[in-house]
């Protein structure tokens, strides 16, 4: 039987989905002891970067079932893993699914503190963790038992497993959370089908390039992991996950492991495009496959630069210099990307233009009021999909209050042109009102400041209102390489007011180079703005409370 047959019997079946996706690639016989996931730690006497057979999977799977199943976890129990591992989050995450359960994946990033208020506030009957995370836990209260190290499941009998729990296709079968980037994460409840969905539309079209090896750099604990997971379960492609979205970790990775393709979010692009890309060996990589936040044209040029694409021409196959990239729009709400455009050398559709909507996808640019808007008018996303997450758990109002017509609100602002491509611009929270129609928005400045001022590596730009007034500080990481020095700065302050629109330059107090250490991040690598703007209001609550009275 041929890898598309497999894939098609599985897309086909109604009754496969994200809770039983490996089960039901067990039950087909065939290829078992073929090499399939490969993690970056140990796992049950392999060795890290080993790849497990899907045998060795399942077995590792099953194991970790019947630990579970032993502790007295069931169908509908919510579990908590809180771990660092990809391989802990992983192979939890399908132990669960196969009991029934409904595994609720915890970023290791988040801080113990808010960590236990979260889980709490799920109301969970256990968490799994690892040695590091049971201390983040010590002193607070999460309301629920630590059951076990989610690394010592593996040592259970996996023939003492109970059978596969038969999922419905509107079954819980994950909670994961959104960014937390403005308070506390949102638990985000994806279903059955939900999760499998993008991969039953994939199953229809050509295999795509790149799909036999795979590369996840994405965050373990997010949905987009798991729909990674389910799709080379489907595929028959080998995915090795590591547990760290930054750092040398990644290129160490690609030059060991040699993958076809890289799947990963916004943070992880900026964080490749300030390393010497030249000095490492990243030939083996054709495609870069981003979701969640939209990538900066600056980061997308430096990768696509790196790396190798398949071409076919007469002379037969062959490669070229240069890799693709494929960026979209996506959230944990969201289950998957909506939109995709593929960049590639000589390329030039930028300016944060996330694409055309996937086929799957009914959505819309609403105005405040809810109702749609023409081409060229910004606006609040609207979205429809059977990728979409069931709503958020233990939190009726929030669910309701981000549905419209049977869309989901997403709270990126928007537009589309007249050729159907739509534009990210900003997060809704994130844009500010200059009055009489004028809107400040902040992913959009960081675009055009990176694409236009030399030596600027990232940006970020943070807007507050000073009574009537709005006052922006535009903050720069620089390029090792980058001129430093009072004459410099003075021209690249110049160069940065000059590639913001003139509303936007009109409100910069101060453009300053900082360090990374300056710019606080969430869980999942994004930048926390709202934190930024409290400390930005506190200085200059500060400053003007030390004012001389006579300077008011």
């Amino acid at each position: 039987m041929s890898i598309r047959s497999i894939r098609s019997l599985l897309a086909n079946d109604p009754a496969v989905g994200a809770g039983n996706a490996l089960t039901s690639r067990i039950a087909l016989g065939l290829g078992l002891d073929d090499p399939r996931l490969t993690f970056d730690t140990p796992v049950d006497g392999h060795p890290a970067g080993q790849a497990l057979t899907l045998r060795e999977a399942d077995r590792a799977v099953r194991a970790r079932a019947a630990a579970l199943h032993a502790l007295g976890i069931g169908g509908r129990d919510v579990v908590v893993v809180y771990a660092t591992a990809a391989a802990d989050q992983v192979l939890s995450f399908l132990a669960l699914a196969r009991l029934g359960a409904i595994p609720a994946l915890l970023n290791p990033g988040v801080e113990g503190e808010r960590a236990a208020r979260y889980i709490a506030r799920l109301g969970a009957a256990g968490i799994l963790t690892d040695p590091a995370h049971r201390a983040e836990l010590a002193g607070h209260d999460p309301a629920a038992p630590v059951l076990a190290d989610a690394a010592d499941l593996g040592a259970a009998d996996p023939d003492a497993a109970p059978e596969p729990y038969r999922h419905h296709a509107d079954d819980p079968v994950a909670i994961t959370h959104s960014s937390g980037t403005t308070g506390m994460p949102k638990a985000v409840v994806h279903s059955h089908a939900s999760l499998y969905a993008s991969i039953r539309h994939r199953a229809a079209l050509p295999r795509p390039q790149g799909i036999d090896r795979v590369l996840s750099v994405l965050p373990a604990a997010h949905a987009a992991t798991l729909i990674a997971l389910n799709l080379a379960l489907s595929f028959d492609s080998q995915l090795h996950l590591i547990s760290q979205q930054t750092g040398p970790a990644v290129p160490d990775t690609i030059e060991r492991w040699r993958p076809q393709s890289v799947f990963g979010f916004a943070t992880t692009w900026a964080d490749l495009a300030r390393q010497d890309l030249a000095a490492r060996d990243l030939s083996s990589v054709g495609l870069w496959w981003n979701t969640g936040d939209c990538a900066h044209e600056a980061h997308i040029r430096r990768l696509i630069a790196q790396g190798s694409r398949e071409t076919v021409t007469r002379e037969g196959r062959g490669r070229l210099a240069g890799s693709v990239f494929v960026d979209g729009l996506g959230s944990s709400e969201m289950g998957h990307s909506h939109f995709h455009i593929t960049h590639a050398p000589g390329t030039e559709k930028y300016g944060r233009c996330v694409g055309r909507p996937h086929t799957f996808v009914d959505c819309e640019v609403v105005g405040p009021d809810g109702a749609p808007l023409g081409p060229g008018e910004v606006g609040e996303l609207a979205t429809a999909s059977p990728t979409l997450a069931l709503g958020y758990w233990n939190d009726s109002v929030t669910t309701y209050r981000t549905r419209l017509r049977g869309r989901f609100l997403t709270g990126d602002l928007m537009y589309r042109d007249e050729e159907g491509y739509y534009y990210h611009v900003d997060r809704l929270v994130d844009a500010v009102d200059l009055g009489g129609g004028r809107r400040l928005y902040t992913a959009m400045s960081e675009e055009r400041v990176l694409a236009d001022v030399p030596g600027v590596q990232d940006c970020t730009v943070v807007a507050v209102k000073d009574g009537d007034r709005v006052v922006t500080d535009v903050l720069l990481l620089l390029a090792a390489d980058a001129e430093r020095g009072a004459d410099r700065d003075a021209v690249r302050s110049a160069e940065v007011l000059a590639a913001l629109d003139p509303d936007t330059a009109a409100t910069v107090r101060s453009v300053l180079v900082v360090d990374e250490a300056d710019i606080p991040l969430g869980p999942t690598g994004k930048v926390r703005k709202v934190l930024l703007r409290e400390r930005h209001l506190d200085a200059m609550a500060s400053a003007a409370a030390a004012a001389p009275a006579t300077a008011r």
